[in-house]
């Protein structure tokens, strides 16, 4: 891998505050900014420890290394462009954390064979490539939640949020620049019987 086409991620806080990792930077892969992952965790911050989180298209790894930093028991990377790959794996052997695992592979076709349970989830897919109203519908139907799991929802503040579960309620929600973010809660599927 060429190391002339790096730049660099700061994660903010927890065990590995200040830590610096490098990231590669290539088309419509762009680290969730400093600013908006301050205020993210901000809110996440009694979701966060102990939980089991999954970065479904984890890019640079910004939001899962956070997660992990601040005291998630597991995250779980899912990403499909081979040289992100790599730089993940690096960074999780630079970290020395066995609990930040690493599959490269297509978002929407992992969650179809998922079989974890996650309380924390991050949702962070390319802009254009319209893939957030489909993950959050497997998310759904795959049983990959637990009851009161948090999912992060990020899109260009360009573009509207979609149709959610009708049991995923949103909390928070925020602009900066061209970000738009929110944070949404599952609650349990009421029975109408």
């Amino acid at each position: 891998m060429r190391r002339d086409n790096l730049g660099k991620l700061r994660i903010i806080g927890g065990r590995w505050r200040s830590r610096v990792l490098p990231v590669i930077e290539q088309a419509g892969l762009r680290p969730t900014p400093d600013r908006v992952r301050e205020t993210l965790f901000n809110w996440l911050q009694a979701y966060v420890p102990g939980a089991q989180c999954l970065d479904l298209y984890a890019g640079s790894g910004a939001l899962g290394f956070e997660a992990a930093s601040r005291g998630a028991a597991g995250v779980v990377l899912i990403e499909q462009q081979a040289a992100a790959c790599q730089l993940l794996a690096e960074n999780i052997k630079t970290l020395q954390a066995p609990n930040i695992s690493l599959h490269q592979q297509d978002a929407l076709a992992w969650l179809r064979g998922n079989q974890q349970v996650f309380d924390l989830v991050f949702l962070d897919p390319p802009y254009d490539a319209d893939l957030l109203a489909e993950s959050c519908r497997l998310l759904e139907d795959s049983q990959s939640l637990s009851e009161g799991a948090a999912i992060y929802l990020e899109l260009s503040s360009q573009h509207e949020l979609p149709a959610l579960p009708e049991n995923w309620h949103i909390i928070r929600g925020k602009k900066a620049g061209q970000v738009s973010y929110h944070l949404a809660i599952r609650q349990p599927i009421q029975d109408t019987k």
